[in-house]
């Protein structure tokens, strides 16, 4: 069945600052039952809210917290995994394995996190070998740079074991397990660079940083229609409510600019050096040049696909039908840092095939709704939504996102850019132990947090000032003029628990 949307709907904001005829009925237009004609209209004073809650903020203020600094960015650090895990090509007839990144494909092009030459695989180093489907133990002989000599315990070399096979180099895997010495051997302190092995590991620095951008909007009305009085008694988000027109267009656009707030923090992204965008004075993603550039800031989407994990579903690009999207997710989660309650916000689309999901776990309810289950019964609705789950040892919690569904946000960009579709987001639940420079301590916070520019001279969370000669005279301009601005930034910490639904 094929549905229509409805026409003719007053669903863009007017850009012009004066009132607007568009706005009132032509008393003098006999076509409209105007003053040309005896009888009185009967006139509806109060706009009608035909779009509901038109705003989207709030989702931030579920999953995060806002903080005040002082600074041109913000940087911060997360720890690094523990265990001495390594990916690169094994040789099996040499049987010498080659590094080329750690576990989650870091190496020294790409961010520094990661350097070839701090591997941490050490001599004498019991290893795991993951190869051609083979998990072979080993024992290092040799580290010389990034190239290690593992011999197999069961084998001369790598190509003797059945179903390795000696077809040059093959992608492998290397775990570190613990080591083996010999008796009366010295220990791993005794050995020196001359043997071309460390002798002991460092943990590896990760920082990450962002910077805030600076969000302006403006309104303006004369002086006279500042004082003209309409029929339309109007009403909005902002609680604006009376006879003059201004009010709802001020309130309009400061729910406007609220969202913006918002939406700036989940869309927005760095510029790199392909960019042309004016002012962007940076040569690439991670030059945070001085104040008044236009560089960009990471949003969360960014953020998540940058640093955390893509889910495109199983069943396709609507939600998964059964529990193999799930379990895959869970899958990386296990990988990550196992964090146990998670949050679902999703689009409509994918919360009904949850629901669907869910309810088709139920076995009697194959040939009809089946009463008690569910605690129903024939005299009350049926409830035919979840608000969550639990899979294996793991939460989650559903919720709709407004912003994914709503046609004038992203959910009218998910309509047509079909490839590039967002249909929810999996954020974790709770608190994350970080470093703070600044502070020069280790503090608990949220996953995601707001970082707002702010001080004892201005706090710029959320700005707005008056200028003209309406209300409070400020100026000998006869008009009213309202400016918004704020400078922020959203900082996401443990990007690798986070899931992006595309």
């Amino acid at each position: 069945m094929a549905i229509t949307a409805g026409g003719s709907l007053n669903s863009v904001p007017a850009s012009q600052k004066q009132t607007l005829s568009s706005n009132y009925i032509d008393f003098t237009d006999s076509t409209t039952l105007g003053w040309s004609q005896q009888y009185v209209p009967d006139l509806l004073e109060q706009e009608a809210e035909v779009f509901g809650n038109r705003t989207i903020t709030g989702f931030l203020s579920q999953v995060g917290a806002e903080e005040s600094m002082t600074a041109d960015q913000v940087i911060w650090s997360e720890q690094g995994r523990l265990h001495i895990s390594v990916i690169g090509t094994l040789a099996s007839t040499t049987s010498i394995f080659t590094v080329t990144s750690d576990i989650d494909g870091n190496n020294a092009t790409s961010d520094g996190v990661f350097t070839l030459a701090s591997h941490g695989v050490r001599l004498n180093d019991v290893v795991l070998v993951a190869v051609a489907g083979k998990a072979v133990p080993a024992h290092v002989t040799k580290v010389d740079g990034t190239a290690i000599t593992a011999q197999p315990f069961e084998a001369e070399h790598f190509d003797d074991i059945d179903g390795i096979g000696t077809g040059g180099t093959q992608a492998a895997t290397m775990l570190v397990v613990g080591s083996e010495f010999v008796k009366g051997s010295n220990g791993q302190g005794s050995y020196g660079s001359g043997t071309g092995s460390a002798r002991n590991t460092k943990p590896t620095h990760k920082s990450f940083t962002n910077k805030p951008v600076i969000v302006k909007d403006y309104y303006e009305i004369s002086g006279s229609d500042a004082s003209q009085i309409g029929w339309v008694e109007i009403s909005g988000e902002e609680g604006q409510n009376g006879y003059l027109w201004y009010l709802k267009a001020e309130g309009d656009t400061r729910a406007r600019f609220s969202d913006y707030l918002e939406m700036i923090c989940l869309e927005s992204q760095k510029t790199n050096s392909n960019s042309h965008v004016v002012n962007a004075g940076g040569t690439d993603d991670t030059d945070y040049v001085a104040l008044g550039a236009n560089s960009g800031t990471e949003g969360l989407f960014s953020a998540i696909e940058d640093r955390g994990n893509l889910t495109s579903g199983i069943s396709g690009v609507n939600a998964a039908t059964d529990l193999s999207e799930f379990d895959a997710i869970l899958a990386e989660f296990d990988k990550q840092g196992a964090i146990e309650e998670n949050m679902l916000f999703v689009n409509r689309a994918s919360s009904l095939a949850i629901d669907d999901m869910l309810a088709s776990m139920n076995s009697y309810g194959a040939g009809g709704t089946s009463y008690g289950v569910f605690s129903n019964d024939e005299e009350m609705a049926l409830n035919l939504g979840f608000s969550g789950f639990r899979r294996g040892s793991y939460d989650f919690y559903k919720s709709d996102f407004k912003y994914l569904n709503d046609k004038a946000t992203r959910g009218g960009i998910n309509d047509r850019a079909t490839t590039d579709a967002i249909r929810g987001v999996i954020i974790p639940a709770g608190v994350s132990s970080v470093y703070d420079q600044a502070l020069g301590k280790n503090l608990k916070r949220p996953f995601l947090h707001v970082r707002y520019r702010a001080s004892q001279t201005d706090d710029r969370k959320m700005k707005t000032w008056v200028t003209g000669s309406v209300g409070a005279v400020t100026s000998d301009l006869d008009a009213m003029q309202v400016n918004y601005l704020s400078e922020r930034c959203l900082v996401v910490q443990g990007a690798n628990n986070f899931m992006l639904m595309k």
